[in-house]
Parts: structure tokens; sequence; C-alpha cells
């Protein structure tokens, strides 16, 4: 009989990761005096530079071309996560918090059918428990407060939990792959993006100097950090797992939003919150003290 432990610092960095990138909802909505493709664009630059600077300190080569040169899995991370990030600041910048939040925490579905789809990774209990109970506080969450939000808002955070998902499979595929040229490599496809569609529509490339520097904080320092913590907790962590774990960014986007935006959620945005938290901590907990993998399985392959 197989034994099987994910490890708890793994799963405390993915945590981690959730709530770093969690920060970047604050300094986007702080950044009110730029679109999210102006907004995007510096912060795809803080980015790039950061991820640069640190591949020549560990003497590897340019980053930014091993994105493009390290195969078909590569280039699907380096989309996947263009559409999560441009997905989920368009919706930060154009939707209510709470409405990112709870579309942008649909990740964890789209991330256990793509890893039992492409990666044939088993769906366990704890899992499938832990995604419903999420659902019930999703549900709870944005129940009182849909209609606030945007509809474009709202497709742009779902649109980002399909992409983080996919990036989250793409990682898990190769769990030794150095992942990192993954985020100047979607960096530059930003750029070019978000600078056509702004220069397209007649605005300036360079945002307020203030803006400017939100951008810049969010690339250079939360979602370098962030992402290189997923990437680490990615080679112990199955990817249905590391999914469910970073949703602590989207519970933490509208604690946030109270304490740094004084923006005032209702009072299901906390209930809702709440129990998914619960959800998220109570997977960690279980599968960090789980033995036995075959009383775990809930699927086999057909």
């Amino acid at each position: 009989m197989s034994t099987r432990r994910i490890p708890l610092v793994a799963s405390a960095m993915a945590l981690g990761a959730g709530a770093v990138w969690s920060l970047g909802a604050v300094t986007a909505r702080l950044a009110d005096q730029s679109d999210a493709f102006q907004y995007l664009i510096w912060r795809s630059i803080g980015i790039i530079v950061v991820i640069e600077i640190l591949g020549r300190i560990q003497g590897k080569p340019i980053q930014t071309i091993r994105a493009y040169t390290s195969g078909r899995m590569m280039l699907t991370a380096n989309v996947m996560l263009l559409i999560a990030s441009l997905g989920f600041v368009y919706a930060v910048k154009t939707t209510t918090a709470a409405n990112a939040a709870f579309l942008g925490s649909t990740t964890p579905v789209f991330g256990a059918i793509a890893a039992r789809i492409f990666l044939r990774e088993k769906l366990t209990r704890i899992t499938l428990a832990s995604i419903g109970l999420a659902f019930v506080g999703l549900f709870i969450m944005v129940a009182g407060d849909l209609e606030a939000g945007s509809m474009v808002g709202n497709l742009s955070a779902l649109a980002a939990a399909i992409g983080f998902a996919g990036y989250a499979v793409c990682v898990r595929s190769d769990p030794d792959e150095d992942w990192s040229p993954v985020l100047p490599g979607y960096g530059v496809m930003m750029i070019v993006i978000c600078g056509t569609v702004t220069v397209a529509g007649g605005n300036t490339l360079v945002p307020p100097a203030v803006d400017l520097a939100y951008a810049l904080f969010h690339g250079a320092v939360i979602i370098v950090v962030g992402t290189l913590l997923f990437n680490v907790a990615s080679r112990q962590v199955p990817a249905a797992a590391m999914t469910v774990f970073a949703q602590t960014e989207m519970v933490l986007v509208p604690v946030w939003s109270v304490t740094f935006l004084d923006d005032r959620p209702p009072v299901t945005t906390w209930i809702g919150g709440t129990i998914i938290f619960v959800a998220i901590m109570g997977k960690a907990v279980l599968d960090a003290r789980s033995h036995r993998t075959d009383a775990l399985i809930v699927y086999e392959p057909l």
C-alpha cells in the first residue's frame, strides 16, 4: 500500500504565493489615473528587469529568450499567464473586488479538470471536498454583490481563472523545469498587446509618476516574489492542489480592499470569504497529514 505526504513547507509556500499576489489588487486600484493597459505595460517592465537581473546573478542565459526557445509547453505557459494577468488586472479595475475575487476563485475547478485531462492526476476526496466547500463560500460571497459589477470585468475575471489554471498545469507537467522565463516571456507579450491598444486608443504610454511607481512595484516585487514561491511549491504539490492553495489571493483581496482602499463589502463577502479560507487551510492541513493515497482516489483513468 503506497504512502504519500504533501510537504507542509511546500503547501505553506503555495498559500504564501496567493497572499503576496493579493497585494497587487491594492496597487492596481490605487493607480487610478491610468487604465488597465497602461498599468500592465509598466508592471511587465518591472517583471522583466528583475527576472533578468536575477538571471545574471545566477549565471543564467537571457531569460526572455529562453521563454521562446524552451519548447511548446513553455510557450503555452507564457500564453496562459498572459491571459491570467491581463484578465485579473482588467477585472480589478472595472468591477468590484468581491466580484473579481469570486470569479477568479473558480481556478481550482478549471485546474482540477485540466490536471485530470492533461496530466492524468488523480482527484482525491480531499481536493473535491475543498473545491465544493470553496464554491459554497463563493456563492454566498457573490450573492449580495453580483449586480454591482461590470459584466466585462466579470468575464475578464473568469478568463483570468482559466488562464491561471492552465499555467498551473503547465508548471506541474515538468516539476524539474525552471519556469522563471515565463515571467519575462509573458511580460513581452503583454507590453506588445497593451502598447498597441494604448496607442490605438490615442493614450499616452507613460502614465502619471505615482501610477507608474505602483505598476513597477507590482511587477518587480509582488508578481516576481509570488510566482517564484508558486513555482518552487509546484515541484512537490499536485496541480489541482496548487490552484486551491493559491486562492488565498482571492480570499485576501476583499480584506485589503477594506484595509487600504476603504471599500465596504457586504456581510456576505465576509461570510463567504471565511468559508473559502477554511476550505483552503483545511485542505493544506489534511494533505500534509495524509498517508494512504489509495484510500483517497475518487476517479481512475478510463
